[in-house]
């Protein structure tokens, strides 16, 4: 017998195929009302789903359909209703719209939670309380990175593309000479490393959990696509390499080794030396050449900002692309002010907020266009 967020995951991928606009923060709010309503019951299922899967009129009946063929004769979940009741139900409004009906929207708890989630995504992981980083740490889990991609250096056999002189004359050599199909060849894609500098200084500690939680995403994500193309490291008074830990699939687990390999977890910050170490053992000798790399940080520095500039300018001339996510560029009133800040500016491809699981969002976006 199938668990049952597995059976609940996967309808939301029957409704996503269906032509239903489930996103991955939908599927997550899903999953979180059905959890508290109770998903013994096919009615709450069918209510929860209706309403966080559904952005609109034109979504209920696809939902509708589907509910009624995933769930027809299943043993998973005990049976409520009788099948096909649910399909009675036509007049929800879309989350979030006002109308008529807008006292019995706040009235329904499922759509009370899923604007409860929908509001969470934005809120600020530091200001979150102990529910609330429970809830977003699910969401964090949710994330799907995609990897920024490179051109291929060799080329591939293809429909289209450049004539495979080679391939050609050699299937020529094979009919003895007689005029063959012409074949074709062209370079392919493959995914770009990603290099992840995580501050984990005092000035970071109410966003260090998340940002880290964030970086095994990516890690964990890229691992069975790209050949354990990401490399993680922490940056305070001193780097330390943790990409081995945060390949473990885990997320708790995963930080809990991080955090033994850490010595310096809300200590300081010297960013300058800590980057020169990186460029001096990693970057240079590989690492950093054509890679896709972010540096999750504040800014803060203890030490030279003068240093701190020279060492981003060698990063630049070495990376493919350079993106510094700063937890306070999502507040209002925020000016990029600080010594560091402004030394790592000049150097830097995107300068973008790292506080919500929306602007999560948006780094995962950056990175893979990058």
């Amino acid at each position: 017998m199938k668990e049952p967020d597995e059976i609940l995951l996967g309808f939301t991928q029957a409704v996503r195929s269906a032509g239903v606009r489930v996103t991955p923060d939908r599927a997550a709010a899903f999953l979180t009302a059905t959890s508290l309503v109770g998903a013994g019951g096919l009615a709450s299922t069918y209510t929860a789903g209706r309403a966080t899967l559904c952005s609109g009129p034109d979504d209920l009946d696809r939902y509708d359909q589907v509910f009624e063929a995933w769930f027809a004769g299943r043993d998973d979940l005990p049976r409520t209703v009788p099948r096909g009741a649910p399909r009675t139900v036509r007049s929800t409004l879309p989350l979030g719209d006002p109308g008529e009906d807008g006292d019995d929207a706040k009235s329904d708890p499922v759509a009370s939670i899923a604007s409860d989630v929908e509001v969470l995504r934005h809120r600020d992981v530091a200001s979150a309380s102990a529910d609330e980083k429970a809830l977003l740490d699910h969401l964090i889990g949710m994330l799907h990175p995609r990897p920024p991609r490179r051109r291929a250096t060799r080329h591939s056999p293809s429909r289209r593309g450049d004539i495979d002189m080679r391939r050609t004359m050699r299937r020529t050599m094979r009919n003895f000479g007689e005029p063959s199909r012409i074949l074709h060849r062209r370079r392919g894609h493959q995914a770009r490393r990603i290099v992840l500098l995580v501050d984990v200084s005092a000035s970071m500690r109410s966003y260090a959990d998340a940002l880290l939680r964030l970086a095994h995403r990516i890690s964990t994500s890229a691992a069975s696509t790209s050949r354990h193309n990401t490399e993680v490291f922490t940056l305070g008074t001193r780097l330390t390499r943790v990409t081995h830990a945060m390949q473990t699939r885990d997320a708790d687990r995963a930080l809990m080794r991080a955090g033994e390999q850490v010595p310096d977890w809300s200590g300081g910050t010297r960013l300058g030396e800590t980057l020169g170490a990186f460029l001096d053992r990693w970057g240079a000798r590989g690492m950093a050449r054509g890679a896709v790399v972010v540096v999750f940080s504040d800014g803060w520095e203890q030490g030279d900002t003068t240093e701190l500039a020279a060492q981003m300018q060698r990063l630049s001339r070495l990376a493919h692309h350079v993106v510094w996510v700063n937890p306070h560029r999502g507040k209002a009133g925020y000016e990029p002010v600080q010594q560091g800040i402004l030394a790592v500016l000049p150097y830097c491809d995107d300068f973008v907020a790292g506080h919500s699981v929306r602007s999560f969002e948006r780094v995962l976006e950056v990175i893979a266009d990058a």
